[in-house]
């Protein structure tokens, strides 16, 4: 297993729209935007490169990002890399006694397949990772 790049760089923010004029500064454009449930955010993604920048912004006090934000305040929260095969990835790295998660992929955003791998297993960096576009 090899990840093949760097798909995004999740920042924790308060506000989105606070957020934003920054990245529109910076000559970055926000290409989508939607909320995910299931991790109760608000996510923006913005293009950079063969990569994005994904702003998240907590829908609820209990969320992880809201969380995080208690806790660290405002910043970089995840980075994710794409992999061309997310369920081999995660046996793969189960298998050499990372801690994971999520155990089977959970739907993201984008309407990408993704699962997240304990800090721990990063030092300290939470890491996601996505299935490859075409995988």
């Amino acid at each position: 297993m090899k990840a093949s790049a760097i798909d995004h760089v999740g920042i924790a923010v308060a506000s989105i729209e606070e957020a934003l004029a920054v990245y529109r500064a910076l000559g970055l454009s926000e290409t989508h935007r939607e909320e995910v449930a299931s991790q109760q955010v608000v996510t923006a993604f913005l293009p950079v490169g063969e990569s994005s920048i994904e702003l998240l912004e907590p829908t609820s006090q209990g969320s992880p990002v809201a969380r995080f934000l208690e806790r660290r305040g405002p910043g970089i929260h995840h980075v994710c890399f794409a992999v061309p095969d997310l369920r081999a990835a995660l046996r793969e790295l189960e298998g050499r006694g990372y801690r994971l998660i999520n155990r089977e992929p959970v739907a993201g955003a984008r309407g990408k397949q993704t699962a997240f791998l304990h800090p721990e297993a990063g030092g300290g960096v939470l890491i996601e990772l996505v299935q490859m576009e075409g995988g």
